[in-house]
């Protein structure tokens, strides 16, 4: 096997022809501003090129359900292993993906509470114990004499196939009939159409359907003498269907007629009071995503949605007339307000009074209708002035928007309701997702649910912990072996605080990177190309030491492990550091440094080798901003883990909020504090988490939350479109003499509409290639040569170039170019400062880093003019961003606040965390270790406090 990885010709996006002869089975670290490179070397160039080489080995057949990348623009590579990314994207969205089943641990322990489970009766909490046939027998001979009924072998229960061939062996056994999905059917007729002596139709079952089959073993009347016959055949239902067998009672004496009602008796489980049968535990009794595992009110959800009073009321300071009920007020049918009217009038219900001062007898009256007896009388006036009047059913408002939203086929209508609506955990499994007789299983005397809950550090003492008997140990063994395994690898990438029960939809990209990685570690593969980017997000510096352990012995195991990171502590352990730039997006693309450690930290040109060897630092404030002493505070916040806490935000500062992965900060901010403020100031619909109230909210009169996703899904998307600039652009294009004599309008240097864009590529500027099996291949337009726009288009000039020219200009090539131009220069300005005078205007909005898309929103709000009672909200905003990106995110931070605005951030960064004015640091563990405030004030203040594990980490960094 190769012992270098060797990159030659690298030429993806700003990449300049790069050459790099790297070492196999080492970590490698790949750093660098952002926008240099790092992701179009390891992910768009070395891992493309790793994951296309492999899909070109399958066949045309198998490649056709992979999705294919396109081939980099690189020379060659050489030694190159199969590659696998590990990415900061979310893991499923889908609410039904949790923590233990993505990193498949719940499917082990799945397999242990169906291999050893002690299973109890749902109702009474009794053991169940298994029957005998002739238990089976006597529990029969108890019905009531002259009872009809069948003894049925249900050898088919809810799986997919024909089963052809099954009814043909039953048929030769001499079966008659069979019962398939609930109806009747003649074996004989079947027989018939497999070639067997019978009748001549035949049944054709769905292939891919869930099917039901049970044999009809015999038809028997209950009386004397019955005992023997009956008793072959339970034996034969249960030789038949592996030792289940059902009763279906066709009729009973005294009912005078048919009373259907079918009997589950079982070889294996039933209640020891009255012989009441359980089917036998399997995996798929535990899972939730199985009709037989699953809680059948919330099928396996947890959740369902509850209308809540206080969002179809959000202001108790508004009257009924006024418009209190919101989802009446503001509908446009004149019904809902005319018939509260009628409620009101008929049960003396003050409307002019605040909602607040009605009695909570009056307000259950209207939101529940208890007290309203039958109809109530709606008079109104028409169109004509005709009055009239009549009869209504008024059900309550909760009841009517429940049944609506049950009813209603609509998507809008449903998503219209759901706004008044919150998850709630499900009334019948509590939020445990499965149905009672899973939940009465029990191992070491806990059922499943009870062990997901735990945290993974918990779960793990547990399980370490268990008691089992020797039969018990010796079937479990190998399965409790996979879980520790598991558990185990999630420990060391610093996710103990995390349950297992903890939806996929909620996690951190770092969360779900690091689940990621914790399974490949787990799967023990050995010669891989690992590629990772920044597992360092989202954790506490006390949590990281475990994590570069992790990625250590990842590169133990004979793995070459790439990982494009920022992180100090990770760059040290680094066996050969990678630095790319001098600087960012066309200034960057070369390689500062390939080697060991030692030669970055001594090389000048190097911006990252002057960070780490002290040359150059972030400097703390000489002076915390006080602000004018007004405060944000949140009461009684507990959502999640936090433990009903209040939360004092100074305003008008720049505020961090820290603490340990997992300790509720995500909580408080997004969930509460975000959510809250969303919903006072624009009447966001969105729920936000539990809390009693917010003070404080009068002070400010907007909420901006700037995070990292994209600032477009497509190439039209690029940093003139969501600035605002290129409105501006167009109009100065269209202002042209030459312009006014064609009588372009702005639209003409639009290239989303007709008329000035280029026809043959529709102002893409490419044409898209299909390759059928091999990846799509996209080519410069021939018409327009990649300039998007038509020939006419082109020829108006501003200052001597065109549209397509001032698109492809960086910012601060813009900056210059429109300084008269005050609206332009203002938002070209903003851009350079926030260090993005490399990218284009026109740059395509997928082409953008997470950092760079976050500094042009960022940029874009720096433009408008502050109105100093604004809350910006970021959460981790130094992702994906260097020492020297990280200073100059800083002074845009600083700006915001200068200004008499509040800067709220979730951050682990200590660079970040040193300059704050305000720290609020939650703890002191994560899980149900944290939620509570372990120190709040300045950096100086929090550092002295020993309980916090940020202030440890801060002393050094203050001195």
């Amino acid at each position: 096997m190769a012992e270098r990885l060797v990159i030659s010709g690298a030429r993806e996006h700003n990449l300049k022809d790069v050459h790099l002869d790297l070492p196999r089975d080492r970590l490698i670290v790949i750093t660098g501003l952002s926008g240099s490179g790092k992701s179009s070397l390891a992910f768009d160039t070395i891992y493309a090129e790793g994951q296309r080489r492999y899909v070109e080995s399958l066949s045309a057949y198998a490649r056709q359900f992979l999705g294919q990348m396109d081939k980099p623009d690189v020379d060659f590579i050489e030694g190159l292993s199969p590659a696998i990314s590990i990415d900061q994207k979310s893991a499923s969205r889908n609410p039904r993906s949790t923590v233990g089943t993505i990193t498949e641990v719940y499917d082990y322990l799945r397999l242990l509470y169906a291999r050893i489970g002690v299973p109890h009766d749902p109702e009474t909490g009794e053991r169940l114990i298994r029957q005998t046939p002739q238990q089976i027998v006597d529990r029969i001979l108890e019905m009531e004499p002259g009872t009809r009924f069948q003894v049925l072998a249900p050898v088919v229960r809810g799986r997919k196939g024909t089963y052809d061939t099954l009814l043909a062996d039953l048929a030769g056994q001499g079966f008659a009939r069979a019962i398939v999905d609930g109806e009747l059917i003649e074996l004989a007729d079947f027989a018939g159409a497999t070639g067997l002596s019978g009748g001549t139709e035949g049944l054709e079952l769905a292939r891919y359907e869930m099917h039901d089959i049970a044999v009809v073993v015999d038809r028997l009347v209950l009386r004397d003498g019955v005992e023997r016959r009956l008793t072959d055949s339970v034996e034969t239902a249960l030789r038949l269907a592996s030792g289940i067998a059902e009763i279906d009672i066709v009729s009973r004496p005294q009912s005078g007629g048919v009373s259907p009602r079918r009997i589950v008796f079982s070889q294996h489980l039933a209640r020891p009071s009255d012989g009441k049968s359980f089917e036998e535990l399997a995996p798929r009794n535990f899972s939730f995503n199985s009709p037989y595992g699953a809680c059948s009110h919330c099928d396996g959800l947890g959740t369902v949605f509850e209308v809540d009073p206080e969002l179809v009321v959000p202001d108790t300071g508004a009257t009924l007339a006024g418009g209190a009920i919101t989802p009446w007020s503001e509908s446009r049918s004149r019904y809902y307000p005319r018939l509260l009217q009628a409620v009101c009038e008929e049960y003396a219900i003050p409307r002019d009074v605040p909602w607040c001062e009605l009695t909570p007898r009056q307000q259950d009256m209207l939101l529940y209708a208890k007290g309203v007896k039958g109809r109530v009388q709606v008079r109104y006036q028409n169109r004509f002035g005709r009055r009239r009047v009549y009869q209504a059913r008024f059900e309550g408002i909760v009841p009517h928007l429940m049944r609506r939203h049950d009813e209603s086929e609509s998507e809008s209508a449903r998503e219209n309701i759901e706004g008044y609506m919150r998850k709630v955990p499900c009334p019948d499994c509590g939020g445990a997702r499965l149905n009672p007789l899973a939940l009465a299983v029990t191992v070491d005397g806990r059922n499943l649910h009870e062990l997901c809950t735990m945290s993974i550090a918990e779960a793990a003492k547990t399980l370490a912990e268990m008691h089992l008997d020797d039969r018990d140990t010796m079937i479990a063994e190998q399965v409790l072996k996979e879980i520790r395994s598991r558990l185990g690898f999630l420990l060391d990438v610093g996710l103990d605080y995390l349950n297992l029960s903890r939806s996929a939809a909620t996690l951190a990209g770092g969360e779900a990177q690091r689940i990621r990685l914790a399974s490949q570690v787990g799967s023990g593969l050995v010669g891989v190309l690992y590629v990772l980017d920044e597992p360092s997000i989202g954790l506490h510096q006390r949590d990281n030491r475990r994590l570069i352990e992790t990625l250590v012995r990842m590169r133990d195991l004979g793995n070459t492990v790439m990982v494009v990171e920022h992180d100090e502590e990770t760059i040290r352990v680094a066996d050969h550091v990678v630095d790319i730039g001098p600087g960012a997006g066309e200034h960057g693309g070369a390689i500062v440094h390939s080697g060991p450690l030692e030669g970055l930290l001594e090389l000048e040109e190097s911006i990252t080798g002057q960070y780490l060897s002290g040359r150059r630092a972030i400097a703390v404030p000489q002076m915390r901003r006080q602000g004018d002493g007004t405060r944000l505070v949140v009461r009684g916040a507990r959502e999640n883990n936090l433990a009903d806490i209040d939360v004092a935000f100074p305003l008008q500062r720049f505020v961090c909020v820290t603490g340990v992965s997992g300790s509720g900060k995500s909580s408080l901010v997004n969930e509460i504090l975000h959510r809250a403020l969303m919903q006072h100031i624009y009447r966001s619909k969105t729920p936000p988490g539990r809390h009693t109230r917010i003070d404080g909210v009068g002070h400010l009169d907007k909420v901006i939350c700037i995070d990292q996703s994209p600032i477009g899904r497509t190439p039209r998307s690029n940093p003139a479109t969501y600035t605002g600039v290129f409105d501006h652009v167009r109009k100065l294009f269209a202002n042209t003499p030459e312009s006014r004599i064609r009588g372009y309008m702005p639209g003409r240097f639009s290239f989303n509409v007709k008329g000035g864009r280029c026809e043959a590529c529709r102002g893409d500027g490419t044409i898209r290639i299909e390759m059928h099996f091999l990846p799509d291949v996209y080519v410069p337009c021939e018409v327009c040569k990649g300039k998007r726009y038509n020939r006419d288009t082109l020829e108006v000039t501003f200052k001597g170039r065109n549209i397509a020219e001032v698109l492809d200009m960086p910012c601060a090539e813009a900056l210059e170019f429109f300084a008269n131009q005050p609206p332009i220069a203002r938002h070209m300005g903003t851009l350079v400062d926030v260090g993005l005078g490399y990218v284009r205007l026109g740059q395509p909005a997928p082409t953008l880093s997470g950092g760079e898309a976050q500094r042009v929103k960022l940029s874009s709000e720096l433009a408008k003019r502050s109105t100093g009672h604004t809350m910006y909200i970021l959460d981790e905003p130094t992702t994906g961003l260097h020492f020297e990106d990280v200073r100059k995110l800083l002074g845009v931070l600083g700006r915001l606040v200068d200004q008499g605005n509040t800067v709220v951030v979730i951050e682990h960064n200590l660079d970040v965390v040193k300059t704050a004015d305000w720290i609020i640091d939650l703890g002191p563990e994560g899980g149900s270790g944290g939620g509570r405030i372990v120190a709040e004030g300045t950096p100086e203040q929090v550092a002295e406090v020993p309980e916090s594990h940020t202030g440890r980490y801060l002393r050094s960094m203050l001195c």
